[in-house]
C-alpha cells in the first residue's frame, strides 16, 4: 500500500492524471470507481488517493508520506478510512449498514471520511441497493472510492454514480520491469507475467519453494519428452504426480510446460525472439530445428485441451498419463 505518486504513475499514467487533475482543479468526486482486471493497482491507488486527501503536509497533488495521517492509513489504522471487502463469498447489507452508521457521524479527526470497498461486483442485492441509496445521498466531506474487476456485473445506476476511472492491464514487459525493480531475478521476472499479472502474486510464488521445485520439474519432464519419451510415464508417477497434488497446482504446471512449448514456437517463427525459459535457449533451439511449427503448435493444443479437461474436475494422474501419452504421438 506504500508506493509513492510516480511509481503508480509510471504504471498507471491516465489513471494519476485523472487524480491529479480532480486534485489540483479542487474538484474531487464525492465517489470514484476504479475498474481493471487484477494486479492493475486499484488498491494501491485508492489508498494513495486516501493519503493525499487525509495528509497533513501535501505538496499540490502528492501526499507527504511521512505525517501520521500517511502512516496510519498505510497501515490501516486511520479511523476515519473504512476499508470493506466481502464477508465470505459477497459483501453483505449488514456491511453497507455498518459504513452508513459510521458516516452519520462526525468525522474522528478531520471533517472527511472516506470508505474503499474491494469487489464492489461481489455485493449481494440487498447491499447493493443499500449501496446505491448512500451514493445517491452523499453529505459533504463523504468519499467513495468503489474497486472491481468486472464492471459489467454492476447496477447501471451505481455506476452512473460515480467517476469511472479505467485501468489498463500492464504488458508482460512492464510487468517484468516491475518485478526486476523488486530484485527478483531475470529468470523469475521473465516468467511470471505470464502466470499472473499482479506484482505481489508474483513476488509471493517466487519466493515459494514448491514453486521453485515445479520449475524444476516441468523443464526435467520437458527434456524427458525431447530425449527420453519412453520415460515420460515412469517420471509422471514418480515425480509429477506427487508434487502437483492439487488442481490449482496442476493448472501452473501445464502452463509452465505449454510456455516451453511456447519458446521453441517462438525460435521457429521470430528473427528476434525473447525467449521465456532464455537459460534453456541451446536445448530449445535443438528442438526448434528437429520439429515443425505445425507439430509445436499441435503440441501446444494438445496441453490446452489437459487444461480444458482440468477444468471439469478430471483425475490429475490420468490426465498427465494422457497427455504426455499425446505428446509423444505429436
Amino acid at each position: 500500500m506504500n508506493k509513492k505518486w510516480g511509481e503508480l504513475e509510471g504504471i498507471q499514467p491516465t489513471a494519476l492524471r485523472m487524480l491529479k487533475n480532480s486534485i489540483v482543479k479542487d474538484r474531487v468526486a464525492h465517489a470514484y470507481l476504479l475498474e481493471g482486471s487484477k494486479g492493475t493497482g486499484k488498491k494501491e491507488i485508492s489508498f494513495l488517493f486516501a493519503k493525499r486527501l487525509f495528509c497533513l503536509n501535501p505538496h499540490e497533488h502528492e501526499p507527504c508520506y511521512e505525517c501520521i495521517n500517511c502512516k496510519r492509513i498505510d497501515s490501516g489504522n486511520h479511523p476515519d478510512v473504512h476499508f470493506i471487502e466481502p464477508d465470505g463469498l459477497s459483501i453483505k447489507k449488514e456491511q453497507v449498514q455498518y459504513l452508513q452508521a459510521e458516516f452519520t457521524k462526525t468525522g474522528v479527526e478531520s471533517n472527511k471520511k472516506l470508505y474503499i470497498i474491494n469487489h464492489v461486483d461481489k455485493m449481494t442485492v440487498s447491499a447493493s441497493n443499500s449501496l446505491l441509496k448512500f451514493l445517491e445521498e452523499p453529505t459533504d466531506g463523504t468519499y467513495a472510492i468503489l474497486l472491481t474487476e468486472t464492471i459489467q456485473k454492476l447496477l447501471d445506476t451505481i455506476i452512473s454514480r460515480c467517476q469511472v476511472i479505467s485501468l489498463r492491464s500492464l504488458t508482460e514487459k512492464q510487468l517484468a520491469e516491475q518485478l526486476m525493480n523488486h530484485n527478483l531475478s531475470r529468470a523469475d521476472a521473465t516468467l511470471m507475467p505470464y502466470l499472473t499479472n499482479s506484482i505481489t502474486e508474483a513476488i509471493e510464488l517466487s519466493e515459494d519453494e514448491w514453486f521453485g521445485l515445479a520449475r524444476k520439474l516441468v523443464i526435467q519432464l520437458y527434456e524427458v519428452l525431447t530425449t527420453r519419451p519412453q520415460q515420460a510415464l515412469l517420471f509422471i508417477h514418480e515425480k509429477w504426480v506427487p508434487h502437483f497434488k492439487e488442481k490449482e497446482q496442476a493448472h501452473i504446471g501445464l502452463n509452465l510446460l505449454m510456455l516451453l512449448y511456447r519458446d521453441v514456437l517462438t525460435l521457429q517463427v521470430e528473427e528476434e525472439p525473447m525467449l521465456i525459459y532464455f537459460y534453456k535457449e541451446d536445448h530449445l533451439k535443438s528442438h526448434a530445428l528437429q520439429a515443425t511449427q505445425q507439430k509445436i503448435i499441435a503440441k501446444i493444443e494438445v496441453i490446452l485441451r489437459a487444461k480444458n479437461k482440468l477444468n471439469s474436475n478430471m483425475n490429475i494422474q490420468l490426465l498427465m498419463e494422457q497427455l504426455v501419452l499425446d505428446l509423444q504421438e505429436g
